[in-house]
């Protein structure tokens, strides 16, 4: 099957894809690693002004990933305008805003969940001065995870901390100005082993619904038990309008923050079939795309440029399914028939449409390839000597 042979039931694969857009995270451009050791690379940046200029590099040579999320305080700076205005200079923007609540030692009984009312105010304080930073990059979404929970039990009422959660959301839900909306990570344990306060979609979906319309979901496609069927979650949350959006990466284990594509190319396949189904591709539908990787070993820029290729790919893949024929076979009970229209698409080889899309925008069909002609790797080598370099240590 090729893009030709799509059937009317099927989104128009190249103008989607040419359309497609994947916001880059900071933080993946700095040096990050396992609990037991970080391996520094050469060229890291060390200011957020130098992770900026990494994701536009990204944008240049793959074409849609033109927004690159900040992390607070990872990315503090003493002039978040300038640095937006930095940013728009080098043809990106400032996207998706994420709050650390998790990594000072008074959050050591947790943040918005602490049983302490003094940590509580710190933490809700951060929260609104992430706000205060969207107002002056003129980003749209906040994206919340909280590590709050408890290692063992009877440690403390499990109701009365989702009380104060519910209290914390509702003080900076009430901050957002009117284009602005929350986004609310669950994470099913860790650092959390007992119980973990928002722990799972049925959670964040229950305190979305509460707030209201600007408070929305987000998917990160590591955060799941074993076995879960993340696909029917997305389909769940788009029937609700509640899917704000995805932190794209792979796992094989627990959250292990690979590169996405990498350990299930399938279900990132079935992921995107049920973004394509519930028209979530379209730039209307406010599903942001975000990737949320750690690049321990492999180099940061090529390790983003390559994640974007692979959610590119998933999506051409899921663009492709006849879902007339599919429909057709889904009345009639055929479940095999079914099955194989989804696997014909899944097994076609999309690299040469997602290639011509790319010249079609100007770009070189191969970005790595470009990329590593480019000689950007090297002269940010050169030039990145001195400083501390960007990263979360261990």
């Amino acid at each position: 099957m090729d893009d030709s042979t799509a059937s009317p039931g099927t989104s128009e694969p190249r103008g989607a894809l040419a359309g497609q857009r994947i916001e880059l995270p900071s933080w993946a451009f700095g040096n990050s690693g396992t609990r037991f050791k970080v391996f520094a690379q050469r060229g890291v940046p060390r200011t957020p002004h130098e992770k900026v200029a990494d994701a536009a590099t990204v944008h240049r040579f793959t074409g849609v990933a033109p927004s690159v999320a900040l992390h607070i305080p990872w990315d503090r700076v003493s002039d978040y305008a300038e640095l937006a205005k930095f940013a728009a200079d080098l043809g990106v923007s400032i996207g998706t805003i994420n709050a650390n609540v998790f990594q000072d030692d008074a959050y050591v009984l947790g943040s918005v969940c602490s049983p302490d009312p003094a940590v509580r105010r710190k933490a809700v304080d951060h929260l609104l001065q992430c706000v205060d930073i969207m107002d002056a990059t003129g980003s749209r979404d906040l994206k919340l995870w909280f590590a709050d929970g408890t290692n063992y039990p009877g440690q403390d009422d499990i109701r009365a901390r989702q009380d104060r959660l519910a209290e914390a959301l509702d003080e900076t839900y009430r901050r957002l100005g009117d284009h602005q909306r929350i986004l609310l990570e669950y994470k099913l344990f860790e650092p959390a082993f007992y119980t973990t306060d928002v722990p799972d979609w049925g959670t964040a979906y229950a305190h979305c619904l509460t707030l209201g319309d600007r408070a929305q979901v987000v998917v990160d496609t590591g955060h799941h038990a074993p076995g879960t069927n993340i696909e029917f979650i997305v389909a769940v949350l788009l029937r609700a309008d509640k899917l704000g959006g995805f932190d794209f990466n792979s796992r094989f284990y627990a959250d292990d923050d690979l590169m996405v594509g990498a350990a299930d190319p399938f279900q990132l396949f079935r992921i995107m079939f049920e973004v394509v189904r519930g028209g979530a591709l379209a730039p209307e539908s406010g599903v942001a795309f975000m990737l949320d990787q750690c690049h321990n070993i492999e180099p940061k820029i090529p390790a983003q440029i390559r994640s974007v290729m692979n959610v590119q790919e998933a999506t051409a893949k899921a663009l492709l399914v006849d879902r007339d024929a599919l429909a057709a076979a889904q009345r009639a009970g055929d479940v095999l028939g079914a099955n194989a229209v989804l696997m014909d698409a899944y097994n076609t080889d999309v690299r040469p449409l997602v290639a011509s899309v790319r010249e079609d925008m100007g770009l070189d069909p191969d970005p790595i390839a470009a990329y590593a002609r480019s000689g950007y790797g090297e002269r940010i080598v050169a030039e990145r000597v001195g400083g501390e370099q960007a990263g979360w240590g261990a």
